[in-house]
């Protein structure tokens, strides 16, 4: 199946800014014909050519100001869904940022989206970072706010009134801690504390308000991570959602490779959906999570599990995504293990002509690091902003995401801007 073009990457930014009319042309004039003779949805058609991409904002990720901004840059890049917190805050600012690109662009596509829960408090996808600044050290050196990836640790140092110097770091106190909405739960910060004062608190999504989510008609999809300690929670959750769960178009199950049992858990898993399942379904091969980010290897992980399940004849149906490490690594190493949108498996040199074994890639931290640079310039500069406001902060954005985004769709390379 041939690769699609890109999207109208945002055509009409600014009318005079011509470096983006230049971007825009070239993307529109690709878009064409891009899903001439598939009849699916367009994110179904992605998931079937093995293109799809997801922007993950983070299941415990709650700044609405920058998930609106991140959904706006990443609707232009051309993603397919976009990940968020199920809250409903943060779904509204998913959407607004959506309906933003759409006004700048009217041809883009919308992509479905998609709110993540938990059936088990010990997933690490939901939990936040804890601890009281007065128990700190005044003079601590603060490894824990320069580690945290999200900038979620804020500390500064007061003095306390009536103390003699004022260069003594040790006469005074520290004031702040985790900024809760902006942490998402990596654990980077509970192993750089000197003093071990951090504490991870985990927690469960509530089921029947996730249950009206899922209600809204601007919610597409759901994804339930479990730890792959069993299925009792995950039934138990999967009954709590009760009917709700007819609302949505997909039906993702995020959980980790755990060896043997893996494909086990996995058919457990589907027996219990298939009942209920109206829509399609898919499994997200969480490798290293949150760790994109991190560096080259963090991507091994997830494709390894790709590997290992492209040898079992017995996995269930759905489509399959990587997750948990991703980044600018994942497609070379893909291409490597023969599985970049590939319909043969290499273990068996079985071939699926109606779908690639891969159906795409979600990224997440790192979606949101070299996305982020940019936007924390404009905080730098103006505050917490709306990036349309700012043309040329939204271009270098949209570049940036295009860079990620564009190797996946095989877009054609953009001129120079």
């Amino acid at each position: 199946m041939a690769p699609p073009p890109p999207p109208p990457a945002a055509r009409p930014l600014l009318a005079s800014h011509a470096a983006v009319q230049s971007a825009a042309s070239h993307a529109a004039s690709a878009r064409l014909g891009r899903l001439a003779g598939d009849h699916h949805p367009p994110q179904v058609a992605a998931l079937r050519r093995g293109d799809w991409v997801k922007l993950i904002c983070g299941a415990s990720f709650e700044d609405a100001a920058d998930v609106r901004n991140l959904s706006l840059v990443y609707t232009l890049a051309g993603v397919d869904c976009i990940d968020c917190a199920a809250d409903a805050s943060v779904v509204g600012a998913v959407n607004e940022g959506i309906d933003v690109a759409a006004s700048i662009v009217p041809a883009v596509q919308r992509p479905w989206v998609m709110v993540s829960v938990n059936d088990d408090c010990r997933d690490l996808h939901f939990r936040k970072a804890e601890f009281d600044p007065e128990d700190c050290p005044p003079d601590c050196s603060k490894p824990c706010e320069k580690v945290c990836p999200a900038d979620a640790i804020l500390l500064e140092r007061v003095m306390i009134e009536g103390e003699h110097s004022q260069s003594d770091p040790s006469c005074g106190k520290l004031e702040g801690g985790v900024i809760m909405e902006r942490c998402y739960g990596c654990g980077r910060c509970l192993s750089v504390c000197p003093y071990d004062r951090i504490r991870a608190m985990s927690y469960v999504r509530d089921p029947a308000m996730t249950a009206e989510l899922l209600k809204r008609n601007d919610v597409d999809a759901i994804e339930i991570h479990t730890t792959g300690k069993g299925t009792d929670m995950f039934n138990t959750l999967w009954s709590n959602l009760g009917e709700s769960i007819n609302n949505v178009k997909l039906i993702a199950v995020s959980l980790p490779d755990v060896g043997d049992s893996t494909v086990n858990l996995m058919n457990a898993i589907y027996t219990t959906m298939q009942s209920h399942l109206q829509g399609y379904n898919l499994w997200q091969l969480d490798g290293r999570p949150m760790s994109g980010d991190i560096g080259r290897g963090a991507t091994r992980e997830t494709v390894s599990f790709a590997v290992h399940l492209s040898s079992m004849s017995n996995r269930p149906p759905g489509f399959y995504q990587l997750a948990g490490g991703t980044n600018s690594y994942t497609i070379e190493s893909l291409k490597k293990a023969g599985l970049f949108q590939s319909t043969t498996f290499p273990a068996s040199g079985v071939t699926d002509c109606q779908q690639a074994f891969i159906g795409g890639i979600a990224y997440g931290g790192y979606a949101r690091k070299i996305v982020g640079r940019v936007l924390r310039k404009i905080q730098a500069q103006f505050g917490y902003a709306r990036i349309e406001d700012h043309p040329d902060y939204l271009l270098e954005a949209l570049q940036e995401a295009l860079s990620l985004v564009g190797p996946v769709k095989g877009y054609p390379t953009l001129p120079s801007l």
